[in-house]
């Protein structure tokens, strides 16, 4: 036996009932209570409608028969319950789908995004900086009541719910529910005579008005970090005003490339410098030069990555801990016949000597190394002379045989 029977009692069934006399029951009270048929049975149409979807799907019902009213909360703050809201629950059972006996959380308005370009320097020294925006906000001389009071009335359209809902037939059995702002009202449920609207707002109950904020760009923050402003969003009557919402979006930059807390940058040395060592002056981001020192005797490979330590971005909120400096560096050779065969042959003296030939046959051949683009071969990588084949009568096609 269930441990509650509300939603049973509701499509007039016993707790017992099979798939088709719950969708019998179901397509009976939805037609005698539909709005557009009865316009006062609005909340009875959305009980009808939320006790068939649960005792439709199988793991829903088996949730509501073990757990009741307990078992559909839970199923609900996992995202099993989508398609009704926190009032239509409230209105059958007496509480919230998210619990608290019957208490409901004060409605929002939307949240206000809006996206912020930095710099690498913004993020790495910290800025503050002034943002404009245009907002809504309540009329002050109507106090967002849009109007002369008593001079409202309800909306015809719609019966005041602000809503229209039609029933579409998909299949046998199978109907939706589709749910559109009034369009006589645009969603208020009221509406009232020209003469009578205020004429600050013109009926809108809300004004625009420019709101300048205070951004302050923390050292360390991040590219898609955001920065909330709360209730700095539009203000509606009758709702909390949702929040602003600063995304930064950091522009690229021509030296450093950010990788968390780390920086990255490329760098190329000549052949000299990296056999011999060097020395590099490196701006950083907050103006500072640094002199990077790289022994002679350390060799630099094409490709290899060294790091200064503690040089690379701030973190964040703990901008004295930072992270390192990386470079990635290339090696310019020189060009052909840069060097002359006299220091050529110097430059070999001082250098680990050279490999050492397998011994030969006495029918090698000797060949020269030349520059091919080998892109430009039509063997290139495997492929097939198209001359090749031509010459064997073409892909697919054999020699016919006597």
């Amino acid at each position: 036996m269930p441990v509650d029977t509300k939603l049973y009692d509701i499509l007039g069934v016993a707790p017992n009932a099979s798939d088709s006399e719950l969708k019998k029951a179901y397509r009976k009270m939805a037609k005698e209570y539909h709005p557009d048929k009865n316009p006062d049975a609005g909340d009875k149409f959305k009980e009808i409608s939320f006790a068939y979807e649960i005792l439709s799907n199988k793991e829903k019902r088996g949730i509501y028969d073990r757990y009741g009213q307990k078992g559909l909360q839970e199923g609900a703050r996992e995202g099993g319950f989508g398609s009704f809201g926190d009032d239509i629950f409230s209105h059958i059972f007496g509480g919230g789908l998210f619990g608290g006996g019957g208490r409901r959380r004060a409605r929002r308005g939307e949240d206000t995004v809006h996206p912020l370009k930095v710099t690498l320097e913004d993020l790495y020294n910290g800025k503050d900086t002034k943002l404009q925006m245009t907002k809504n906000v309540v009329c002050s001389q109507c106090d967002g009541n849009g109007g002369k009071s008593g001079k409202f009335q309800t909306c015809s359209d719609c019966n005041g719910r602000g809503i229209k809902v039609t029933l579409r037939q998909l299949g046998p059995g199978l109907v939706q529910q589709l749910q559109t702002t009034c369009p006589e009202c645009h969603g208020e449920g009221e509406t009232i005579k020209d003469k009578d609207r205020c004429p600050k707002c013109k009926g809108k109950k809300v004004i625009k008005e420019a709101k300048i904020l205070e951004v302050h760009i923390d050292r360390g923050m991040k590219h898609e970090q955001k920065i909330m402003f709360h209730g700095e969003g539009d203000q509606t009557p009758g709702l909390e005003p949702g929040d602003v919402i600063i995304i930064l979006q950091q522009k690229e930059h021509d030296t450093f490339q950010r990788h968390g807390d780390d920086l990255l940058m490329e760098h190329k040395v000549m052949l000299c410098e990296a056999l011999c060592g060097f020395k590099l002056v490196v701006k950083h981001l907050d103006g500072r030069q640094l002199l990077i020192s790289h022994p002679q005797g350390q060799v630099i490979e094409p490709g290899c990555v060294r790091g200064v330590v503690g040089e690379g971005m701030p973190h964040h909120k703990r901008p004295f801990d930072k992270g390192n400096l990386y470079v990635k560096f290339t090696i310019e050779f020189p060009k052909d016949h840069a060097i002359s065969d006299k220091n050529l042959k110097t430059l070999e003296s001082l250098l680990p000597p050279r490999s050492k030939l397998p011994k030969l046959s006495q029918d090698h051949e000797e060949v020269d190394l030349v520059e091919i683009d080998p892109q430009s071969s039509s063997n290139y990588y495997g492929q097939e002379d198209s001359d090749d084949e031509h010459e064997r009568g073409g892909p697919g096609v054999q020699c016919a045989t006597n």
